[in-house]
Order: C-alpha cells, then structure tokens, then sequence
C-alpha cells in the first residue's frame, strides 16, 4: 500500500517538474525573444533619431550659410561649420547602420548623393562668396538647384523613416505575438502545475494519512510493551525488595540465635574459667599464661560475636536510636580504618524500617571508602528539614569516573534500591582525584507511611 503511494507520488512530482521545466523554458524563450526584438526597436529608434538629426544638422547649416552670405558676419558660420562636421559623422553612423541591410542600403545610397550634392552647393556658394563674385553665389543659392536637393534628402528620409516604422511595426508585432504565446504557453504548464500538485497534495495526504496509522499501531504497540516492561520492573522491585527484606530478617534471626545460644555458651564458658581460677593453684607460671590466654579467647571471642551481630542487625539501633547508632558506627569505623571521620548528625523521626535503611546506607559507603577511597577524611550528615531527610557521606579520597563505573556494581545498585524502596533518590557525585559525595534524599511522609 506503501510503495504504491510512494509511485504516485512519484508520479505527480514528475508532472510538477516537467510542468517546471516547460514553464522555464517557455519563459526563457520568450524573453530571449523579446529581448531581441527590444533591441532591434532600440536600434530602429536610434537609427529613426539618427535621420532626424542629420536632417536638422543639413537645415542648420544651410540656415547659417544664408545668414552669413546676406549679412557677411563671421559668427554666422559657426553653426555653419559645427553642422557640416555633424552631417559627415551622421553619415559615417547611418551608412554602418543600414550597411547590413542590403534593402536599407539602397535606399540610403541616393539620400548619400543627396546629402554630398547639398554639402558641395553650399560650400561652391561660401566659396563663390569669399573669392567676391556675388552673382555667381546668387545665383547659385536662389535658384531651383537648392530646393530640389532639400526636396530629394525629405524624400529619401521619408522613405527610410517609413521603412523603420514599419520595421518597429514589425518588431512591436512580434514582441505581442512572443508574449500571446508566452501567455498560453504559461497558463498551460501552471495547469499542468497545479494538476501535479494536485495529485501530490492528494497523495502526500494519503500517505500521511498511513503514516499516522503506523504511527498509531506503534505507538499502541509501544504503549503495550511498556506497560510490560513497567509490570516487569515493578515485579523485580518487588522481588528485589522482599529478597532484601527476607535477608535483613534472615539477618536479624541469625543475630538473635548468635547472642542467645553464642551468647550462652560464651558467657558459660567464662563462668566456668572463673571457677577453675579459685580451684586450681595460679602460682605455676605456665598454668597461669594458660588461664590468662583462655581468658583474652574467651573475651575476643565474646567481643567478636557482638561484632558481627552488630553488623547482621545492629541492637543499638533498636535500643539507642538513628543518631546513636551511626556515631558508634563511624567511630568504630575511623578506629579500625584510622582515616578521620567527622559527623553532623541530626535526630530524625523516621520509621524502624527507614532507619535501617539509612543505616545501611551510611554502613555500605563506609565499607567502600575503606576498600577503594584511599580517603583520609569522611564527612557524614544526616540533616532534617520540614519534609524530607537528606543523608550525605563525602570523602576526599581518589575518587572515579561516572561514565566508567561497572554494571555490576551491586553495593551502589543496593543502596539505590533501598532509597528508592522507601520513596527517596540517591545521587553519586565523583571524580579522580577530587573524591566521592553520596547523597540520598528520604521524603519524611512516605518514610512514616
């Protein structure tokens, strides 16, 4: 269905670009044309002023001849002698205009011999004149010579003045015929255009029409993938969190059973060493290196046994409260790491189950700190504001890339899951050389749902 949308498409684009093309073309011709016909115009006029020119150029100087013959005033000679030089350069111009057209050129062969007829009378007049023989020049301007001449140049003038009219006919005739044609020919091709365009809107909207129905499938289909995908992911948290539930209670189970039945046996073993010590004689060194030794086992023993219950599920979090509890963590922690831990801790109201997730939180960064930081100094703070908890353990120890750290870095996965079970966020901030800052923000409503 696609594909043959796609070819009408096709199609009606190539209409359009012919329709273009023909359009161009039509309208390049047409004004190569025009142009042409414009400039041959242009020609016929400058040709036309031409003629006018050198015909007011012959009256000058016959009317300044007259002037200085009946007067004898030199100044009247001016025109006389500006106008002959203009009458021969009129000429030189006239004859390579109509020298390319051979029907032109005989016409303007006997206005040539006209016009050279007219120069010679009037210069055998000026001629006559200053050599002082007044009835010859006379004689020569005042009879029927002269206006025959004037009369044979308005003639031939006449003619090539007609003849250039209706070259300009000519020429205007076929610039209206060029533009008629240009007309029809452009209203053809925009109506070839529009057809064109036409058929693309038509199956431009067709296709768009099956786009956004491809669209809509998709957009179901995507829909319906993340509605399995949100299934899933809210499935595995809630996995994830039962399974870390079941391990804090496995945790605190297994805490209970050390400090009852470990407990027991320690605390009777310790009972029993105490009545051996008042029964047997301590005076011997080596019985008493052995009762001195069983004793300190007995003691690392007990001390070890609180330990790792406190670290399974810590008593003092239960009996003594948040802020308790994390100062003996850190200080527990800087004593057995020697790197300087400073808190800002203040008291919080959160739930049993918050508390230990914030707990968990401080611990864990602090077991990583001790394993890769290389810090020397460990800030932590736990802050309370009207609606929300913010915890923050900061370290100046060699720090690591973001973008570099590996997926299966479970113990950042966990806290994150932790703070998020709970309706927190958890952000880290490091970089090498500049140390690690981890934040967790709890919001204190849903911390006491």
């Amino acid at each position: 269905m696609r594909r043959t949308h796609i070819r009408k498409i096709a199609v009606s684009l190539t209409i359009a670009i012919i329709a273009a093309v023909l359009m161009v073309s039509i309208n390049e011709a047409g004004y190569k044309k025009s142009l042409q016909a414009l400039d041959t115009l242009t020609k016929t006029q400058s040709t036309r002023s031409k003629l006018n020119l050198l015909m007011q150029q012959i009256l000058d100087a016959e009317t300044g001849l007259r002037g200085y013959l009946l007067t004898g005033e030199e100044r009247y000679l001016q025109p006389y002698n500006s106008a002959n030089v203009g009458i021969g350069a009129s000429m030189d111009e006239l004859r390579r205009t109509f020298l390319m057209d051979p029907k032109e050129l005989a016409t303007f062969t006997p206005l040539a011999r006209q016009v050279e007829r007219k120069t010679s009378e009037m210069e055998l007049s000026l001629r006559l004149y200053r050599q002082g023989n007044h009835e010859a020049w006379r004689f020569v301007m005042f009879t029927d010579v002269g206006i025959e001449n004037m009369e044979a140049i308005r003639t031939h003038v006449t003619t090539l003045r007609s003849n250039i009219d209706q070259n300009a006919k000519a020429n205007l005739a076929d610039i209206e015929e060029t533009l008629s044609l240009s007309r029809i020919g452009i209203a053809t091709v925009t109506a070839l255009g529009i057809l064109g365009f036409f058929m693309y809107l038509r199956q431009a909207n067709a296709l768009q029409h099956s786009h956004q129905r491809e669209q809509e499938i998709q957009l179901e289909e995507r829909n319906r993938l993340e509605e399995v995908v949100n299934e899933r992911t809210a499935t595995l948290a809630e996995l994830a969190t039962h399974l870390q539930q079941v391990r804090e209670d496995e945790r605190a189970h297994l805490a209970r059973e050390l400090h009852d039945e470990l407990g027991s046996l320690l605390t009777a073993a310790k009972l029993d060493v105490a009545r051996l010590k008042s029964k047997i004689d301590l005076s011997a060194p080596e019985v008493s290196e052995r009762v001195v030794h069983l004793v300190e086992t007995l003691n690392s023993g007990i001390a070890l046994k609180r330990r790792i219950i406190e670290d399974l599920r810590p008593s003092s979090l239960s009996n003594l409260g948040l802020t308790t509890s994390l100062e003996i963590l850190t200080r527990e922690f800087g004593e057995r790491s020697n790197i300087d831990v400073e808190c800002s801790l203040e008291s919080v109201d959160l739930s049993e189950s918050t508390q230990l997730t914030v707990y968990r939180i401080v611990q864990e960064s602090l077991t990583n700190i001790g394993k890769y930081a290389k810090a020397s100094h460990v800030m932590v703070s736990v802050h309370n504001y009207p609606t929300y908890v913010a915890v923050q353990i900061q370290d100046d120890g060699q720090g690591f890339e973001l973008a570099s750290m590996r997926p299966n870095s479970h113990g950042l996965t966990g806290m994150k899951h932790r703070v998020e079970a709970v309706g927190g966020r958890l952000t880290v901030a490091s970089q090498p050389t500049k140390g690690t800052t981890i934040s967790a923000v709890i919001p204190l409503a849903a911390s006491n749902a």
